[in-house]
């Protein structure tokens, strides 16, 4: 019989940090449903363990949600990707950067919510977290504050909707839009919906 491998003795936040990496691909797969005795397999140690490092189930859960929604890892690879890219391509890193994070975190929506839905902490966590993305996503479009017809706020405003309506398309916010790309979401933001504009009437041919 294979024996499950065990981890060695960590410090208690590192136990915790442990558990909730161990938790976070879990909870994404089977939502609230998830077990402890799945979790404790995952992460190497005795179910009992978990009860050593959390109150309960619930507080595990909760911990692995702030984990996931944690807006450090986008907001640093936002400032990564750097001015001397060109908009466009800023741009498009970006929304494949956002959309791939909103992507691994949509079940999460979906069921976990509920776990949380009466929790102020946690509603006032995801508002600063869309914050925080943001004023990355503003940033990245500063440079070229003038080349826009809105502000670099409103454009970032702008484009996470764009992304959030791609993703979330089963949840009643992306209809037809689920199909866009990340280069059309661009497109959208920088180009609107026409495929070319069309000519302006000269003086000439308007007489």
């Amino acid at each position: 019989m294979t024996r499950r491998r065990r981890v060695p003795a960590m410090a208690p936040e590192d136990r915790r940090a442990a558990l909730i990496a161990a938790t976070l691909p879990l909870l994404r797969e089977h939502g609230t449903a998830v077990s402890t005795r799945q979790i404790a397999e995952a992460a190497g140690v005795a179910e009992g363990t978990i009860f050593g490092a959390f109150p309960d189930k619930a507080s595990l859960l909760r911990a692995a949600l702030m984990s996931a929604f944690d807006p450090r890892p986008a907001v640093e690879a936002l400032a990564a990707i750097g001015p001397q890219v060109e908009l466009r391509e800023r741009l498009r890193q970006a929304v494949a950067m956002i959309r791939g994070g909103m992507k691994a975190n949509a079940n999460l929506i979906a069921g976990p919510k509920g776990l949380m839905a009466d929790d102020p902490e946690f509603h006032e966590r995801m508002m600063d977290n869309r914050r925080q993305v943001q004023g990355g996503v503003a940033a990245l479009i500063e440079p070229d504050r003038d080349r826009l017809r809105r502000s670099p706020e409103a454009a970032a405003q702008l484009l996470l909707m764009l992304i959030a309506a791609s993703v979330y398309r089963g949840f009643g916010l992306g209809g037809e839009f689920g199909d866009m790309d990340d280069e059309e979401i661009v497109s959208v933001l920088l180009d609107g919906l026409l495929i070319r504009p069309t000519p302006t009437p000269t003086t000439e041919s308007a007489s």
